[in-house]
């Protein structure tokens, strides 16, 4: 445990260099969830009517949501990254624990993204979208939305390490901007057809959206929607759970792996 620590904290060091150098990619991720919110908000939300509640208040714990969802992309093309250019190989040869390195990338990108939402949430809280809940209630919902990430930077991981070049993982990374679209992040899902409800409802996304939402006090849960999204909190954390149990000991694998 002690070297993991040790070792994981100097690889963390690393990453954050690398991000500290990499001063584009870190704005245009950073920003790109802003333009989505201003174009979503103000170009459809001029057009969609959603009853008893501004689509601005509906739309940013759902972007924000989405934001985190993009750990899959991120972790993805970052590991696969360093599998391609000899970086992996080379740690391989250190006398190093062998999960500090996938972990150090996980937690480097989890404190990047606790700070790119910071502007994110004050852009939004500037189109008039309000925490009506708790002040533990939004640290709650806070709290699953990194919880998410640090999740979905695992599953990225393993894909990243499993991936035959970084054209692949970024052709990959890139499809994922699929799922917040297959969700409840963007529009409710109940005008959809009964078929691609259930799936939108059965997407991890769905009950993370509805779980931030209502932790922010910003929506009611529907009475009769799939149990992930009807028990959000329990179905947000058991999602984010899973995927962290399945992802993160296969990452580890994988990186050991010669």
């Amino acid at each position: 445990m002690s070297s993991l620590v040790h070792d994981g904290g100097a690889l963390l060091g690393r990453h954050l260099q690398k991000v500290r150098h990499a001063p584009a990619i870190t704005v245009m991720t950073q920003t790109m969830p802003i333009v989505f919110l201003l174009f979503f908000g103000y170009v459809f939300g001029s057009a969609l009517a959603m009853p008893g509640a501004d689509y601005r208040t509906y739309l940013v714990p759902g972007l924000l949501v989405a934001t985190a969802a993009n750990g899959v992309m991120t972790g993805m093309f970052q590991a696969a990254q360093d599998t391609h250019r000899g970086v992996t190989d080379r740690l391989r040869t250190l006398p190093i624990s062998r999960a500090a390195v996938p972990l150090s990338q996980a937690l480097a990108d989890l404190l990047t993204t606790a700070v790119g939402i910071v502007p994110l949430l004050l852009v939004g809280l500037a189109m008039g979208w309000r925490i009506e809940g708790t002040a533990l209630e939004a640290l709650g919902a806070l709290g699953l939305l990194l919880l998410f990430r640090f999740a979905t930077t695992w599953v990225g991981i393993l894909l990243g390490l499993a991936s035959r070049s970084e054209e692949a993982a970024g052709q990959l990374g890139s499809a994922t901007f699929m799922l917040p679209l297959l969700s409840n992040a963007y529009i409710p899902t109940d005008g959809m057809p009964g078929w691609l409800r259930t799936i939108a409802e059965w997407n991890p996304i769905s009950a993370v959206t509805t779980a931030v939402r209502e932790l922010f006090g910003n929506a009611s849960v529907p009475a009769d929607a799939a149990w992930p999204v009807a028990h959000p909190v329990a179905g947000a954390l058991l999602w984010s759970l899973a995927l962290l149990a399945l992802s993160a000991p296969a990452a580890v694998r994988r990186y050991a792996r010669a």
